[in-house]
This record gives structure tokens, sequence and C-alpha cells, in this order.
């Protein structure tokens, strides 16, 4: 009986780096050489990151992508892994279209290529428009075993290419993946290899991408899962990982020849060794816990937010400290992402500002141990008040804008990442000021609904407490309600419902798409749910233009949820 040792090779890959892709397979390759590896399967599209969005059209990129295919063959030979065969995900292309493939390297050369059949077109997915479906697949025999390859969504298809490979009979299905995160998306997963496992009839080798990349984020959550569904082996979340595995796999002879099974052409090609068995003992399995809910999604969004800062040249980020809740988590955030000595705080008090927000905002500095500035917006406010004669809303919004200009002159003048502090709830229904607090680079709670944004604050806290830690987030920013403090006395509820209840529409006509009456039959009054729905139609224009931020829930504002601005549908009862 044949033991095969598989390296699932979880990596944070960076969109379009193809040198750096490539030094990254064969570093990790080498580690799974030094661990005596058969095979190491590296996620989805790792040579050229993934997504690629328009890349994929372009055809200097697709020809760059499938050199380095070849180029990485030898170096892997040259550097003296040739006798490991790695599978690794490139941008094919040929005379039909751009492929997502993924090509098995060995001894030097690319001995086999698949292409993607199923691809998804939802959510955040638009492969339809860049890809052309394969309609094969590619059985690989190595040392005594015959291994089948699914790419991502063909995993996800019941009585698909999963379905066509137990049918031709294989021993084992490794699977690259980039999937993006989503919060429990652990739970639809794992079920979800272990239903392919039991088509197959044999086990599965799921590996996921990990990182930021713009708006999505991945979790790695790589899986080893038996035939019979056992969960064998888990890698850690939100980390680089190479996790490496031995399955037992039975000893089967059977035939080479291609043949037609379930509108496949199945192909097996033999890249040689006898069944083999690692000179030293097994490797004990490893089953990585998952987080708990809120530190899955406070990783989530560091992971993000570092990723995009770091990807994108920058060392540090600047944000408004106003005291108030979303400011502190967004800079906490920060911290964990890159420190505090790279989060510049800047309270900019107006006349209106309370005292607490003064005091709560030096005192997030204090706790981040982050670089922190006061600058007064009072004067340069009043010159464009009186130069044009504001009042009202007019006279709130330029508070804002004021202070968006302040943060974006010193990102200029220092090289900062401005951050955007908004929170799902108010980009939902347009409680924010286009070209004020809504400047900066990169929102980090975006996609965070604000109840959602109390309850994280309140863990973070809490996990600092328990590891002896200072607790990031100031109480009192916790506690006191929430105002934007435009003009004296404001309250949030003076324009908007309870934020509990808010969020609880929200979540039905956002995430759910539920109409009207369908809100109605949920058990919200119907004044507000009128005054919801006309506010979160009102805002598509200013969601537009608001700055990316970490996808976290099922329906994020942006790739997922796409409407018109112009548009005269309203939801009527």
């Amino acid at each position: 009986m044949p033991l095969l040792r598989i390296a699932l090779a979880q990596v944070n890959t960076t969109v379009g780096d193809l040198a750096g892709n490539a030094a990254l397979v064969v570093d990790r390759t080498r580690q799974a050489a030094a661990e005596g590896a058969h095979v190491v399967v590296f996620p989805e599209m790792t040579l050229t990151g993934y997504p690629v969005e328009d890349l994929a059209l372009r055809g200097t990129f697709a020809a760059a992508s499938r050199a380095a295919v070849d180029d990485l063959a030898r170096d892997l030979a040259d550097a003296g892994h040739g006798d490991v065969c790695v599978l690794v995900g490139y941008l094919g292309a040929d005379a039909v279209g751009p492929r997502n493939a993924v090509a098995a390297l060995y001894r030097g050369e690319v001995v086999a290529t698949q292409d993607k059949h199923h691809l998804p077109n939802y959510g955040v997915f638009d492969e339809r428009r860049y890809f052309k479906p394969g309609d094969t697949l590619t059985v690989l025999r190595l040392h005594g075993a015959d291994l089948g390859m699914v790419i991502c969504e063909d995993l996800w298809q019941e009585g698909g290419p999963v379905t066509a490979l137990g049918e031709a009979g294989v021993d084992l299905v490794l699977s690259p993946n980039a999937s993006p995160y989503e919060r429990a998306k652990d739970d639809v997963r794992l079920p979800l290899i272990a239903r392919r496992a039991a088509e197959a009839g044999a086990p599965v080798v799921y590996t996921n991408q990990v990182g930021g990349q713009d708006d999505l984020v991945f979790d790695g959550d790589s899986i080893v899962v038996d035939a019979d569904g056992t969960l064998l082996a888990r890698a850690p979340q939100f980390t680089e990982h190479l996790m490496v595995v031995d399955v037992d796999l039975p000893e089967r002879d059977r035939p080479l020849d291609e043949r037609g099974v379930a509108g496949f052409l199945v192909r097996r090609r033999v890249l040689g060794g006898t069944p083999a068995r690692p000179e030293d003992e097994p490797r004990q399995l490893s089953v990585a816990e998952p987080l708990p809910d809120q530190a899955e999604v406070w990783s989530a969004l560091v992971v993000g937010l570092r990723d995009y800062a770091r990807k994108n040249g920058f060392g540090s980020v600047i944000l408004g400290f106003s005291g108030g809740i979303d400011s502190a988590v967004t800079a906490a955030l920060a911290a964990d992402a890159l420190g505090g000595d790279a989060v510049h705080g800047v309270s900019m008090p107006s006349r209106y500002s309370s005292e607490h927000s003064r005091s709560d905002a030096a005192d997030l500095a204090r706790r981040l141990g982050c670089h922190f500035r006061v600058e007064p917006v009072e004067t340069m406010v009043e010159t464009y008040v009186g130069q044009l004669g504001l009042h009202g809303l007019a006279e709130e919004n330029i508070q804002a804008r004021v202070r968006g200009m302040l943060l974006m002159a010193l990102s200029n003048q220092e090289g900062h990442l401005v951050l955007a502090t908004g929170n799902k709830t108010e980009l939902a229904v347009g409680y924010s000021t286009i070209y004020g607090d809504a400047v900066g680079g990169f929102a980090p709670i975006k996609d965070v609904f604000k109840t959602h944004v109390w309850e994280l604050a309140r863990w973070r806290n809490a996990d600092a407490e328990k590891r002896g830690e200072t607790p990031p987030i100031p109480p009192n920013s916790i506690t006191k309600p929430p105002s934007a403090e435009l003009r004296p006395g404001q309250l949030d509820t003076d324009s908007l419902p309870d934020y509990a209840l808010l969020d609880d529409i929200l979540d039905d006509y956002v995430e759910g798409d539920r109409g009207f009456s369908d809100l109605l039959a949920a058990g919200f009054e119907a004044e507000t749910v009128d005054r919801v729905v006309r506010l979160v139609d009102r805002a598509e224009y200013k969601r537009r233009q608001y700055p990316p931020g970490t996808k976290i829930t099922f329906k994020a504002f942006g790739r997922d949820r796409r409407l018109p601005m112009t548009n005269a549908w309203r939801e009527v009862h």
C-alpha cells in the first residue's frame, strides 16, 4: 500500500508579481522537499495571484504567465527539487481564449495542464468574463497512486468534475483554491469537501490561498478530508503555512487509455516512481481549531488592511481620531496590522467637539502607542462658512470636508495611507459626507455593521485583558452615545433609527434582498421600513465613490451588490 506525502502550501501571493510568486513556490517546495514530500499543492492561480481581473484579457500578461510556468519547472529542477511533483495555478491562454489553469511540474518540465471547468459568475466572481472553460481531466500516476485535479469552483459543483473522477477512478483528489473569506464560511466549506470526497470515493486535498487582495481577503483554512468524510488535517486561518500530511492509498491497476466520463475527457499521465513510503515515521496529522467568530472577523480585517497597505507600498497610515467607536476600532485594527508606530492619529476638533471626544482621542493614542497630533479645524471652517454664508447641513458638511482635506494634505506631505473610518450601516444609509469623512485610500470597517463594530470593540478589549495587556479601545468610546458632533448636542439617533433596529432592517434589505412586503412580514413598522429603504436607495452614488474595504459578509457593497446610481425603482407597500 503506497503512502503518499502531500504538502499543502497555503501562501500569500501578489497579483501581477510573477517573479515574486515564482520565488515563493520555489521556497515552499524546498521546505516541502526537506520534509520528504512527494507532491506540493499550491492555491489557484498562485503564479499570477488571484483575482487578476482584466489582466486576464491582456495578451502580454498571459504570455508572460505561460513563460513563467516553463521557467519555474526548470528552476525547481535546478534547485534540486525536480522529483517533487508541484501543482501550481497560472493564467493559461490558447486560440480560444484565456484559461484559469493548473500545471503539474515534474523533473524540469510541465508534464500536464488542466483548465478550470466551472467558471463562477456570482457574488465577487466574474470568471465567465475572463476565462474559457476546460473539458478535460488529467489523472497523474505517481508512485503507484492516481491523482485527480479539480480547481476551486469545480469542487463546489455537485455532479461535476469530482463525480467524473470518481467514475473514472482516482486514489486522491488534489484541489487548488482561491476561495474568498466571508463570515462563518467554514461552516459551509468543510461539509462540502466531505461530500465531494464521498462522490470521488477518495480523499480530497484542499489548498486555499491566504492574504488580502484589494477588498477580498482569503483565510487559508486548507483541509484534508478522508474518503469517508473524516477531517484528517486542517491548516490555521489567516497565516501562511506549509502543512505536510501522509495519506495511505490502496494499490490499484487502472487502464491508462483516454476515455469520456460524464461529459469530460479523462486523460492519464504516468510520471513514474514505484509505490513509495517515506523513510521516516508517518507524519502526525494536525487539525487547527477554527477561530471563534469575533476573532475570525478581526483577523480578516487585520490581514485585509495589512496586505492592502503592504502590497501597495504604504508603510504607515493616517486617520482622524474623533473619540468615537468607529475611529477607535479602525485605529486598533491598524495598530494590530502594522504596529502602533505606523499609525498616525489626528484629532481635528471643531467648535462643536466635546471635551470627552478630545480626551478619548488622546487616550486611544496612549493605549495604542501611536503617533498623535491635534489640528483644530475651527479657523479653516470659519473661512468657508464666512465667505460662502453657509448654514444648516452645508455648514455641518464643510467641517467633515475640511477634516478630509487636512488628512489628505498630511498624506501627500508625509506619505501615509489615509483610512476612512465609516462602517457598513453608515454607508448603507448615506450617513457620511462625500469628500469629507469618506476620503481615503482604504476603509477597514466598510463591511462591518455598526452593532458589530461595538461587538468587535468589546471582544478586542476582553481579549487584551485575557493576555494581561492594556485594552486598546477607550471604554468611554464604547459606552457613549454615537455622535458626529457637527452641531450642538447632535446624536446619531436624531437622524437615524436605533442602530440595533436599523441593522436588523439592513440585514434583510441589503444582505437578503427582501422587498417592502417581506420586511413588513418580518415585523418591522411600515414607516420605519419606508424611511430606511429610501435612505439606502438614495445613497448609491456615495457608495460608488467610497474607498475599498475588506469584505467579511455575504453581500458587501461593491463587488457583491451592484445597483445603478440612476435608478427610478422604489420599493412600495
